[in-house]
């Protein structure tokens, strides 16, 4: 597949590059921010090869690709207007709704950190088993470097949380990492209250004594009270702050002369936000934070076996909608405040249900083409991207999806009763389970419980679909399948059928339909017909009729006859690939045709160069409303355009 041509095509469906804001991904999607939604072509979208399904969530237009949605977005970029982030400015002045303007900030800020925040995760949790099985002393140099690595990125949070918040607020990328770099520098952490009070440090004076608020002081910046924290691995002070120089910033920007912008807007930019983040922003924002990690906890104390089935249940559904954004904040604060976190731990049944589910499904099912699509979703499912899963197998047949929010639902329940928590944001799937490792601990009940909740939500849930979830279509083996590049049937409407002679649509030498390598049309689940080696690159009309299907990349056309034939001719095997190279289209769909007008001109030799076959089934892919599809030319021999080449015999009685 060309991520080049995929990405042109989804811009072109979103309506083009003046309708994009801007776009961002995750895992698993293109994340638009479209100025009129109404100008996307989501139908044409969600049945594009390449594309499993368009989601509207949080004020996004999401376009889920898939594991190579990396690949398709840089495509995107690279091949538009849009900066080297795909951002562009957001100056239509649409409003959003509050949720939805959360949402969209969170999960810009967020989404670009994740996947290397999960990968120093997954180090840090390797570390952690290797200490708890004592291959490695926490003394020794491979430890200390290989946990300075894992431990850096998230130290060090507010540095990128910085870059990324820059993005989205549209302030210097460079400016907010040394407003973040502040937070953190060595001198101001040996400022803290903990640290000064072990040396001796002297106390100035304490503000809200006899208060939840009480704060020894031990410096002042121009005789104000500074009230000292720790932003080491911290969230929200530095997204305020952020925020906060977004509109101090353009300020400058105005009142400042052109010739001395460059410097003086940054360093007065700095001034301001720096000093008001360590006396204001900073001590008022980590109270905020510690209160609502404070409430969580409570809640979860309260009951934390019901807290584990209400997010496990629901985990999916949030993510569907974009919503559990919301919560990832959440969970990275309680590991900045408390070391701690339930909320990702209590959603670690849902990626196992799922594959349990799609298991099942692929297990069970006649489909090729779903067998082919369940076992690809398994393996990445395994590594913890679902969104394949979800959107082309569980949620479409609405019951497997039900199943696995059960099983995961009682997955929660499991890790909720043992207490499990996340120590650290990892990895996904398999490689989230040592992020569940208590560093203090080792390895405990908590984490056996993490194994124990895996068993139970993948088992549960592939008996339940055994069980419930298989649909009479999954079980059954199709009529008539295609694989992705063409449809079941050229015409899918009911038409009144007589006897006919289809004329050869090629020049070449006749062959049987089991000289063809792809099985799916030497087996005739396509339909019966017969093939052809073309010795001349032109295909014309074997009938009069209307043409139904013009592939974009010129390789397969498709008519209805005038006496009720669904005709598919299909040039080469695998020449979908080609891309339209080598192929020249000279019709269209709903042309009506003439036996014998020319509908397409190829170059073989280009197209066999390329490592192509060029043998050419002509199938009738509605087969079975025929008594017998009877050829009338013999096997090997040659044919001209036009020859009779196969006999339809209707049914006694008509249909």
């Amino acid at each position: 597949m060309s991520y080049e041509k995929l990405a042109k095509d989804i811009l072109k469906n979103v309506g083009g590059e003046a309708n994009v804001n801007s776009v961002v991904h995750c895992t698993t999607r293109l994340r638009f921010k479209l100025k009129d939604e109404s100008k996307a072509n989501t139908d044409i979208l969600k049945n594009m090869d390449g594309v499993v399904t368009v989601v509207k969530s949080g004020g996004q237009y999401q376009v889920v690709v898939g594991n190579q949605v990396p690949e398709v977005y840089d495509a995107l970029v690279k091949g538009s207007g849009l900066d080297g982030d795909g951002i562009v400015p957001d100056n239509d002045g649409e409003k959003m709704k509050p949720l939805d303007a959360f949402i969209d900030m969170i999960s810009g800020i967020f989404a670009p950190a994740l996947g290397v925040l999960a990968a120093t995760g997954m180090i840090k949790g390797l570390v952690s088993l290797l200490v708890a099985f004592s291959w490695v002393a926490p003394t020794s140099g491979t430890y200390i470097i290989l946990n300075a690595l894992g431990d850096s990125f998230f130290y060090f949070f507010p540095i990128i949380l910085a870059y990324s918040a820059s993005k989205k607020f549209h302030v210097n990328p460079l400016l907010a990492m040394v407003i973040g770099a502040s937070l953190v520098y060595p001198t101001i952490v040996a400022q803290l209250p903990a640290t000064l009070a072990a040396s001796g440090g002297k106390v100035l004076y304490t503000l809200f004594a006899g208060t939840i608020f009480e704060s020894p002081i031990y410096m002042t910046f121009l005789g104000i009270p500074v009230i000292m924290m720790s932003y080491a691995s911290s969230v929200v002070p530095i997204i305020v702050s952020i925020w906060f120089a977004s509109k101090v910033e353009p300020f400058f920007k105005k009142v400042i002369p052109e010739v001395v912008r460059t410097f003086l807007v940054p360093m007065l930019t700095a001034l301001v936000v720096v000093p008001i983040t360590f006396i204001f922003i900073g001590p008022i924002t980590t109270w905020a934070s510690d209160i609502v990690a404070t409430g969580f906890t409570a809640v979860y104390t309260f009951s934390p076996i019901a807290a584990g089935a209400v997010l496990g249940g629901l985990w999916q559904v949030l993510v569907i909608f974009g919503l559990h954004w919301g919560l990832v904040p959440l969970a990275l604060l309680n590991i900045s405040t408390t070391g701690s976190d339930p909320i990702l731990a209590l959603m670690l049944g849902t990626t196992f249900a799922q594959i349990g589910s799609v298991l099942a499904i692929t297990i069970k099912t006649k489909n090729k083409k779903l067998k082919g699509l369940g076992y690809s979703s398994f393996i990445s499912g395994i590594f913890g991207v679902t969104e394949p899963a979800i959107y082309g197998i569980t949620l479409p047949r609405k019951k497997p999806f039900i199943i696995t929010c059960i099983s995961a639902a009682i997955g929660g329940m499991v890790l909720g009763a043992f207490g499990t928590k996340g120590y650290m944001v990892g990895g996904l799937g398999v490689f989230s389970i040592p992020s569940y490792l208590n560093p203090k601990a080792g390895i405990d009940m908590s984490f056996y419980a993490v194994l124990i909740a895996i068993v139970v939500s993948f088992v549960l849930a592939y008996i339940l679909t055994l069980m419930f979830g298989l649909t009479k279509e999954d079980q059954e083996v199709p009529v008539a399948v295609v694989e992705t590049e063409v449809t079941t049937s050229v015409l899918p409407v009911e038409v009144e059928m007589s006897g006919e002679i289809l004329g050869s649509p090629l020049k070449g030498q006749v062959l049987p339909l089991s000289e063809v390598k792809d099985p799916v049309f030497s087996s005739g689940i396509m339909g019966d017909g017969i093939a052809i080696l073309p010795e001349i690159g032109q295909l014309y009309a074997p009938a009069d009729g209307k043409i139904t299907l013009v592939f974009p990349t010129g390789h397969a056309v498709g008519m209805l006859t005038d006496d009720g034939a669904e005709i598919l001719m299909h040039i080469g095997m695998d020449t979908v690939e080609l891309e339209g190279k080598y192929f020249e289209i000279q019709t269209e769909i709903d042309t009506v045709v003439k036996k014998g007008d020319l509908l397409l001109k190829f170059d073989i030799e280009g197209i066999k160069q390329d490592g192509y076959e060029i043998i050419t089934p002509i199938i009738v892919t509605n087969t079975p409303k025929y008594k017998k599809i009877k050829p009338l030319a013999k096997d090997q021999s040659e044919i001209i355009v036009g020859a009779d080449l196969l006999d339809l015999e209707i049914n006694s009685g008509g249909q």
